[in-house]
């Protein structure tokens, strides 16, 4: 999952002057971040001989990205190195996708075998995980299919057709008000249901929503 690479990443954002750093990576340096939170799993068992119809899969590929200030940062500097774009159209990009909402997660689904179509009342839920394993608490994400038309939430891979692409937004509260994920929490666990399948990502929880009033 890139453990290593992300924390790095996430403090780089928390440093003096660094607002405008992002502007002069390469497009080497670009590319790792887009890239650094995304991950890969899997929403139902590899063989599941409980699905026997063609109304359903019998499970789906699954590839989350969160996007998040840094993701974010990295793919506008890959726009700009394809659009030849200036600085401030970049920054542009980068204030566009963080209106978006605090917590936006790419998630791409890949359904196999079956109807292959995926079905419209999936759902989609975040929170931290406990020492125990499971979630703690979790709050549910809203589909946002017009965010597709900000290139700084593009991600940082070119469009896999295989897979549907479906922009995540998430409250950075809880229904009581307190903030998802406390400065004690160390991961963040993604819950992919579908049709009664359920596949789980996990990231380290990104500093700039940690503890977040």
């Amino acid at each position: 999952m890139m453990f290593g690479i992300l924390f790095p990443l996430f403090l780089a954002a928390t440093l003096p002057g660094a607002e405008d750093n992002f502007l002069r990576w390469d497009a080497r340096q670009a590319k790792a971040t887009a890239l650094a939170t995304r991950v890969n799993g899997q929403a139902g068992k590899s063989l599941d001989f409980r699905v026997t119809g063609t109304d359903r899969s019998y499970n789906y590929k699954l590839r989350a990205t969160w996007m998040t200030p840094q993701v974010i940062r990295a793919v506008a500097r890959l726009q700009q190195f394809a659009k030849a774009l200036t600085g401030e159209e970049t920054r542009k990009l980068v204030t566009e996708a963080e209106a978006a909402g605090e917590i936006v997660i790419q998630v791409e689904i890949d359904p196999r075998e079956g109807s292959g179509v995926i079905p419209s009342d999936w759902v989609a839920l975040l929170g931290a995980r406990s020492e125990r394993g499971a979630a703690s608490r979790a709050v549910r994400g809203v589909s946002k299919p017009k965010l597709r038309d900000l290139p700084a939430l593009a991600g940082g891979a070119p469009r896999d057709y295989s897979y549907e692409v479906f922009w995540i937004v998430f409250p950075a509260k809880g229904e009581d008000g307190q903030p998802l994920f406390s400065a004690a929490d160390k991961e963040a666990e993604l819950s992919v249901r579908i049709h009664g399948k359920e596949g789980k990502v996990r990231w380290p929880v990104p500093d700039y929503i940690r503890g977040k009033p």
